[in-house]
This record gives structure tokens, sequence and C-alpha cells, in this order.
């Protein structure tokens, strides 16, 4: 532990996420009507795993939108059947707020997924998650964000398996939060100039996340790709300063150990991501469906570790120094 909020976070998530398994407000959708997540940044990485998990439940009957709020405040369509569903970290910002005066213009039936706190975002249903984070680089407003998307989805489709594996999240987080971080996962990203992170199906969504936070928490650039997406000409700037991150599981059609060879071709610092012992960075093996939950994990402490060998904080994601308070204050979101 460093001290930072960011830690006391991430280790409050299996609290955080047992009690809000065991409310009994959370709303179920209508199977029967269109679906439609949104949401920015962290909160629309949840959005693409709450969508993933209805397809996969219904084995592809039901195929919800994931889009960007802003996107669907400026540019997309919303008719009355619609049944959107908001996602943010404190019901404050710009466009989600612009998508649920959208929605009801439309006598679209809206839900707003937001955090504990002053903010009533106008939406017919408000459901909240946790107490607002004090660290910028969100952790345990997005783990409380997918459980409460998971309840939802569980209860549309009655999935009582779902809520049995998400029962097992929890515990599952706690173990992870006991095993150590690679020291030479920490000299990667501190020494690399750009740091890669991919996985596959729902792993491919945690890659864009822990990309996001390297990038919040360490002011380095990260990026999150889908494992195949990064063997089709994105090699061509990988190098030696490339530090990767591969996540991976079962049926990858052996395209993760391509990476892998590239990767060690190039001299690369490459790291394997997974609950296999045989991975380089470990998390605990759960059902797949909920493994966004826990593989995020080692992810939240990697940023922790390499943010103190940086000397950045994650807390305050450069808001602490010049040139950036100023130009980041400068653009409401």
């Amino acid at each position: 532990m460093t001290g930072l909020a960011l830690d006391r976070h991430v280790s409050q998530q299996p609290e955080i996420i047992a009690g809000l398994l065991e409310r009994d407000d959370v709303p179920a959708l209508d199977p029967a009507r269109p679906i439609v997540f949104t949401g920015n940044g962290t909160s629309l990485h949840a959005c693409r795993v709450a969508a993933a998990w209805v397809r996969l439940l219904s084995d592809g009957k039901i195929r919800p939108a994931a889009l960007d709020s802003h996107d669907v405040a400026l540019t997309e369509t919303l008719r009355p059947e619609d049944q959107v569903v908001v996602v943010s970290h404190r019901g404050t910002k710009r466009y989600p707020n612009a998508v649920l005066a959208k929605a009801r213009a439309a006598g679209a039936t809206s839900y707003a997924v937001t955090g504990i706190g002053p903010a009533e975002p106008a939406a017919d249903h408000i459901v909240r998650t946790c107490p607002q984070e004090k660290a910028s680089t969100h952790t345990a407003s997005y783990t409380a964000s997918l459980t409460i998307l998971g309840r939802m989805v569980a209860a549309t489709l009655g999935a009582d398996n779902f809520t049995a594996a998400l029962r097992t999240v929890p515990e599952a987080i706690a173990e992870t939060l006991t095993r150590e971080i690679p020291v030479r996962a920490v000299t990667a990203v501190a020494s690399s100039s750009m740091t890669l992170v991919t996985g596959t199906g729902l792993d491919a969504v945690t890659a864009y996340e822990a990309a996001l936070k390297l990038k919040e928490g360490t002011y380095r650039w990260a990026e999150g790709m889908h494992t195949e997406f990064a063997l089709h000409g994105t090699p061509a700037v990988f190098s030696r300063e490339t530090a990767a991150f591969l996540i991976r599981h079962g049926n990858q059609g052996g395209r993760t150990d391509d990476l892998l060879g590239l990767f060690r071709a190039l001299g690369s610092a490459v790291l394997t991501v997974g609950d296999s012992p045989e991975d380089d960075i470990t998390f605990a093996a759960v059902d797949p469906l909920v493994r966004p939950l826990v593989a995020v994990v080692p992810f939240q402490r990697l940023v922790s570790a390499a943010a103190a060998k940086l000397g950045a904080n994650p807390d305050l994601t450069h808001l602490e120094s010049e040139p950036w308070t100023t130009a980041i204050r400068s653009v409401t979101l």
C-alpha cells in the first residue's frame, strides 16, 4: 500500500461488491424491447461488458447496443420503445445527462447507474453503485457498475447461473489482491515508450480499461487492443521499447501465442496475464463471464506500483502540476 486513495479504493472492492449483491432494488429490463447501454470512458467499458453479457446469455437472441454517450446525445436516434441505460461515476457529466434528456423527450425508458452522491440524474430509474472515489483514476466505481449491470442482466434474463457466478467475485478479488505484481511488470511500464494491453472477447474490454488506467495513473501512453487487431498492421510500430501485457484464456485460436512470439522476436518486454500458474501475472479463476470484474484488478495494482516508480499520482491524474492543471480544467466534461 502506498497511501494513495487509489489503493484504498482497490482494496475496498470485495466489500463494495458483496454489498451490491445483497441489494433488493436492482431493476430488470424488458427483454422484448431494444436496450441501449451508454457512457463515457470507463463507464463505456462497463457498458460494453453489459451488452456482451446480454448477447452471450441470450445465445445471441438479444443484441443490445453499447454506445458512447457523446454519439447518442448528438447523432443517434432514440425511440419510445428503447430502454436506455446510462452509466456514470458521478451523474454530473454533460453527455450522459444529455442522453437522459433525449430519452425523456423521445418517451424512452431511462436508467441511470451512478455513484452515491448529490447528483440526481433525470432518469426514470436511478440505481446507485458506490460512494464517490477520491482518486480520479476510478477503479471501485468500474467494478461496482459492472456488478449492478450484471444484476440487471441476470434479472432481465432469469440467469440464475450468472447470478451464482457474480457471487463468487468478492472472494476472487480478495484472493487476487494477495498476489504479487512482478517487479519486471512495473519496470516494463516505467521504462517503455508505450504499453500495449491485449485480450479477446470480454478480456478485450479489460484491455481497453487497463490501458486507460495506465494512462491516467502513470502519465505514460498505453493502448488497449483486441489480440487479433494487434497482429494486423500494428506490429509496424512495435519495438524493443514497447511493453506488452497479453491477457489469455481458453480458445484464442493460438493468436496470443503468435503475438507473444512476435514481441519476443522484437526484444520487447512482454508478460502474460491470466488465471493459470504459468502466466506472469495471475488472478483468481472464475466463470468466464465474470472475468472482467477480476482480471482488471492486477492492472489496477500495476498502475499504483508503476506510478510510484515514475513519480506520478493516480489520485490526481496530472492535475497537481502545470500546464496540465489549467489545460484539463479548461474543458468542461
